[in-house]
């Protein structure tokens, strides 16, 4: 029973041989896990945005790549508009969007009764 003792130490003696073989102290720092830096994007990607006033208004002229695609209306008096060049042809039309009488509400009939 006694070289059954012995053995049963002697495996559970090797078995926390790897924790013996560490140093004692603190554990090692964790590796850095924060994403990358962000790198800056070229200019290209930015619109390039022309303001100018004529006759007490302020045109916004929005530009890709050096083509309009985009321009807004400041008005003196009454509320600002925006025009879209959707095609890319040159022919600008007013944004729809949310407050915009120009805009299409889908309506379904779901069931009749």
């Amino acid at each position: 029973m006694r070289r059954l003792h012995l053995l049963l130490f002697a495996l559970l003696s090797l078995a926390r041989a790897p924790a013996w073989a560490q140093p004692a102290g603190e554990p090692p720092a964790p590796p850095d896990e924060r994403p990358p830096a962000l790198a800056p994007l070229d200019d290209s990607v930015e619109p390039q945005i022309t303001i100018r006033q004529r006759d007490g208004e302020i045109v916004e002229e929005y530009r890709m790549n050096g083509r309009l695609y985009k321009i807004r209306v400041i008005p003196q008096r009454g509320e600002p508009y925006i025009l879209v060049d959707h095609r890319g042809d040159g022919s600008f039309v007013p944004q729809e969007g949310p407050g915009t009488p120009g805009l299409s509400v889908p309506q379904w009939v779901i069931g009749t009764f």
